[in-house]
């Protein structure tokens, strides 16, 4: 992935904060039933959780952060692994009560990849909360530009070639160009039923559709 790190303030936007509420309601309610829960957030890290401790630093949690390299956690209720998340094999079936995951299925490439990351996610936990951009928003959020992901290809290389756009540097060629567009494969509606079929859809709304949410 191209995307650098986002400053705090991204992390508490009045829709993260909505989101993150939603998700701890799920999370509470395991916590009622068995006295706490295991979270697996793959693709997270850190500093997402630290911006938001005000909202979970109470909750008998422990988390697992999956990402493509680690990091040093202060937090005895945290573990940082490498993992890929088309794969965790390394976990066994339901061995976490929830998956969290915010704005990463879009960023694993083909669509094979996404199905993949959504199984797994399935298989892990008995419950998940993954949420991603909408297709059909028209600010494609990762470039901050309008309607930047409806172009044709060509135009978006040479958009990118000309222009640092939104968390992406200023591609110095095609072949770099052609690497961050293809970062991120945004889904719509019927692709997130698809590859959750056993979850609840949920949009965020910010006059049409912002996000999607896969909660089960």
């Amino acid at each position: 992935m191209f995307l650098g790190t986002a400053p705090a303030d991204v992390y508490r936007n009045r829709f993260r904060l909505k989101r993150f509420a939603r998700f701890l309601s799920i999370a509470d309610e395991i916590i009622v039933r068995k006295g706490g829960c295991r979270i697996i957030d793959v693709g997270g890290n850190m500093e997402h959780w630290h911006a938001l401790s005000d909202l979970w630093a109470d909750r008998q949690i422990h988390v697992t952060l999956l990402n493509l390299s680690s990091e040093d956690v202060l937090d005895a209720r945290f573990v940082s692994v490498i993992g890929d998340a088309c794969d965790l094999s390394r976990f066994g079936d339901d061995e976490f009560d929830l998956v969290y995951s915010n704005s990463v299925i879009e960023h694993v490439g083909s669509w094979s990849n996404q199905k993949r990351m959504g199984a797994e996610i399935r298989r892990v936990a008995p419950h998940h909360y993954v949420q991603t951009p909408n297709y059909w928003f028209p600010i494609e959020p990762h470039f901050r530009a309008p309607i930047i992901h409806w172009l044709p290809e060509p135009w978006r290389v040479a958009i990118v070639k000309a222009h640092a756009c939104g968390f992406y540097p200023r591609a110095n060629s095609v072949d770099e160009a052609r690497k961050i567009i293809e970062d991120a494969q945004l889904l719509d509606e019927a692709a997130m039923a698809e590859i959750f079929p056993d979850s609840v859809i949920e949009r965020e709304q910010f006059i049409v559709t912002k996000s999607l949410i896969a909660i089960r």
